[in-house]
């Protein structure tokens, strides 16, 4: 169960302000992020899976939950939120088990999406996306945990025509339905985010930045933002040195790839200090 401490920390960071939760994906990743002095971590599942080799979307629900365990358990002292994609099932109340084993690796906060995985149909129609929301909220108030709530509107990632007004629509219902946090991923631009701010009713709004959209932590706050989630982009950021190193290897036999890699000097040191201090 999740620490009471973590949670109540957790729920504080939401009051006032904003803050920014990076997105770990490993637990040398998730202590260094720590060691920073970032106040809350958040999972990535294309992330995580990576490491897996596999896609995003594509890790089963126990090695999810195991992962999650090694999340809380690497950094013991912050709040971990869990990306927990769709739930790992479709029917409100198979959602609202899986939610409660969520609960149970000791996350502070979970997210739940609605977007299906299904070409077909991206996203759960309307009410029964708002039904799988009020079932996530009765499964974490059963346990007493405390643990926030974080409702996603996937308008946007899954190619709706009318992404922002079905996306409002949805946070809307979504705040209404008893989350504590609102999530729309995909808005780039102030107009957007304003949209979705305004649409959560008062509630705290995550807002998704990816990429360099021209935003500062301090103009995404200005807008009404609570808090800043940053996805896989590093584990991207990552994987993208790493593939084009590779490429100029094998197709130029050259190691120009190398020419921008920051030195390493500093993790070794870090991570020695990290070691001792967490023993």
């Amino acid at each position: 169960m999740p620490h009471s401490l973590q949670v109540a920390q957790f729920r504080t960071l939401h009051e006032a302000g904003c803050f920014v939760m990076p997105n770990p994906w490993d637990v040398g990743s998730a202590r260094w992020l720590r060691g920073q002095g970032f106040k809350a971590l958040a999972s990535t599942s294309a992330g995580f899976a990576f490491t897996q080799a596999r896609a995003d979307q594509d890790v089963p629900r126990e090695m999810m939950l195991a992962h999650l365990i090694e999340l809380v358990q690497a950094v013991p002292d912050i709040p971990v939120n869990a990306d927990f994609e769709n739930g790992y099932a479709d029917e409100p109340a198979d959602l609202a088990m899986n939610v409660k084993a969520c609960v149970a690796t000791g996350v502070a906060g979970l997210s739940i999406e609605d977007a299906t995985g299904r070409e077909d149909e991206p996203l759960y129609p309307f009410e029964l996306a708002v039904e799988r929301i009020r079932a996530a909220r009765r499964a974490i108030d059963e346990t007493g945990s405390g643990v926030v709530l974080t409702a996603r509107a996937e308008c946007f990632l899954t190619g709706h025509p009318d992404a922002l007004n079905e996306a409002a629509r949805r946070i809307a219902a979504y705040a209404e339905a008893g989350a504590d946090v609102l999530y729309a991923p995909g808005p780039k631009t102030r107009e957007q985010i304003s949209t979705i701010v305004a649409a959560a009713g008062g509630k705290p709004v995550n807002q998704l930045i990816y990429g360099d959209f021209g935003l500062t932590v301090a103009d995404v706050a200005s807008l009404g933002v609570r808090r800043i989630s940053i996805g896989a982009a590093l584990a991207r950021a990552a994987w993208a040195a790493f593939i084009e190193a590779t490429r100029l290897i094998k197709e130029e036999g050259s190691f120009a790839g190398f020419a921008g890699n920051g030195p390493s000097a500093p993790l070794n040191p870090f991570f020695r200090d990290d070691l001792k201090a967490r023993s």
